[in-house]
């Protein structure tokens, strides 16, 4: 029933290595001081006001600020339109970073660009999977106000990108993914009792809800595939690795300068 989801869920599962290639040196900007940093990390900041790593969540609003610029922070470091990457209408992008960001908003408007909405871009099948997920989500909101509409469009966009789903929405660990689900969706948060995978749980929920069975094993302990509903889902986040990435380049660039240069021998 979804042939493009059953091949983004065992992406997933393939060497870090072969999902997130580091490539040529990412988008940079000039930050204070002259230091060049990864435009993920930098939009985040410009949003936030603080590094990823230094977010304070405690309180509600500020795990919702949090997310929404994570989102925000590595759809802009995909080298695309930010509000189709972030599954959102310019419209809705520019409501979202008005009320949340109001400092970015000028700054934010290139985000805000018409053109091809998120499910529009995507086209075919792809296509069909944004809009369900996002329904799905939608039917089991359990927060009021714009922001849980916002991040059912969200969650259901980059749930088509290759990776782990808590790394595609830039957080830094899977328990941020889990609490942002049981604040927003909590009826279908619950129904994951046995902490499957969210992609993977998504579309079982589809599947079940539609009174289809995904699964030939009579128990998931005896299916072939346990290990892709149910495997490991830690590793480094998407904004953090990229920075990592981007330091060792600018180390070996300026270690290859001074052992290139005579003066400093």
């Amino acid at each position: 029933m979804f042939p493009a989801a059953s091949e983004h869920i065992v992406t997933a599962t393939a060497p870090r290595d072969a999902i997130v290639d580091p490539g040529p040196a990412p988008a940079q900007f000039d930050a204070p001081g002259g230091e060049c940093e990864h435009v993920g990390a930098a939009t985040y900041r410009n949003l936030t006001g603080c590094d990823p790593a230094d977010a304070s969540i405690d309180d509600d609003d500020d795990f919702d600020k949090h997310v929404l610029a994570s989102i925000l922070a590595v759809a802009a470091m995909e080298g695309d339109a930010v509000a189709r990457r972030a599954g959102l209408e310019g419209q809705d992008l520019a409501a979202l970073v008005a009320q949340w960001f109001p400092a970015m908003r000028d700054a934010a408007a290139k985000w805000c660009e018409p053109g091809p909405s998120a499910c529009e871009q995507a086209g075919g099948v792809e296509d069909e999977e944004i809009g369900m997920v996002r329904d799905l989500l939608l039917a089991h909101r359990s927060t009021d106000g714009d922001a849980g509409r916002w991040l059912a469009a969200m969650v259901a966009r980059r749930s088509m990108e290759p990776n782990h789903l808590w790394e595609d929405l830039g957080l830094r660990d899977r328990s941020e993914l889990t609490r942002l689900l049981a604040r927003h969706f909590a009826p279908i948060a619950a129904r994951n009792t046995k902490n499957m995978r969210w992609k993977r749980f998504f579309y079982r929920t589809l599947c079940e809800d539609d009174g289809l069975v995904m699964c030939s094993a009579p128990v998931c302990s005896r299916c072939g595939d346990f290990n892709l509903c149910f495997g490991d889902e830690s590793g480094m986040s998407r904004l953090a690795y990229r920075r990592r990435i981007l330091a060792l380049k600018v180390s070996s660039f300026f270690d290859a300068d001074a052992a290139s240069n005579p003066f400093t021998s």
